[in-house]
């Protein structure tokens, strides 16, 4: 989905497919594409139909090694998430057979938006967990580490902090909970979908941050699991649809119903 100068906005795609023939030439770059290196088979979200409004989007499956006009790009140097492949993708008159048409022509942001809801329960639910995880092993840390002839924990700022970080998460697990039971009985809803991701994914954000003040100077050490969060985790606010992305569908829901 994402290009160069597309994220969050969907509409904004300019990758093209234009039919000729048996095929579709493209003609696009895309950027931020997770194992975009490794990939065999590419789901492309593509404009077949520049006048079509969000009707004008199709999906197409790009076979990697067969496909002519298709290169990948650069394996991109991202400050977090080393394992994981990010990487660049040109399409210059690439020719994709027209049976590799994935569902029907301009319905592509359809499909891509109705699945939006499932991926923002995904991320909260790895916000939640690595929130929780990341408080656990600081609280084991606590316990361990001495200052001035006591553990860490016994002082009332550390068990302050553990209090109110505790709660947050506490508080906030009901509503992923109830998002979970709202997925499963198939009535999650876009709008509390962005609640979710954007509140929890921000929740885990001050958390890790908070967590690894605690550690002090061995929290700005790799070896140790908080520092490996503090940069792994940064991107969950921003993708799947950024915090800013998430309040703005929350205000138009509201907006729209006064």
């Amino acid at each position: 989905m994402t290009e160069p100068g597309t994220g969050s906005d969907l509409q904004g795609i300019r990758t093209t497919a234009k039919r000729d023939g048996d095929h579709y030439v493209v003609n696009g770059q895309k950027t931020f594409i997770s194992s975009g290196i490794m990939a065999d088979l590419i789901v492309l979200a593509v404009r077949t139909d520049p006048e079509g409004g969000s009707n004008g989007f199709s999906l197409l499956m790009v076979e990697a090694d067969s496909t002519p006009g298709f290169e990948r790009g650069r394996k991109l140097d991202k400050i977090g998430l080393p394992s994981q492949d990010t990487a660049e993708l040109y399409f210059t008159d690439a020719r994709v057979p027209v049976e590799n048409l994935l569902g029907e022509e301009g319905q592509g942001l359809k499909y891509l938006m109705s699945h939006l809801p499932r991926e923002r329960l995904g991320i909260v639910a790895q916000s939640i967990t690595t929130a929780q995880t990341t408080l656990e092993q600081t609280i084991a840390y606590l316990k361990d580490r001495t200052a001035f002839g006591k553990r860490l924990i016994d002082f009332q700022n550390s068990r302050f902090e553990l209090a109110e970080m505790q709660t947050e998460l506490d508080v906030a697990q009901t509503y992923v909970d109830a998002m979970v039971l709202a997925y499963n009985a198939g009535t999650l809803t876009p709008v509390e979908a962005a609640k979710g991701k954007w509140y929890v994914s921000e929740l885990m954000k001050r958390t890790v941050d908070r967590c690894l003040q605690l550690h002090g100077g061995y929290g700005f050490m790799k070896e140790y699991p908080v520092g490996k969060a503090y940069i792994d985790t940064r991107i969950q606010t921003i993708y799947g649809g950024t915090t800013e992305i998430m309040k703005e569908i929350i205000g138009r829901d509201i907006a729209g119903g006064r």
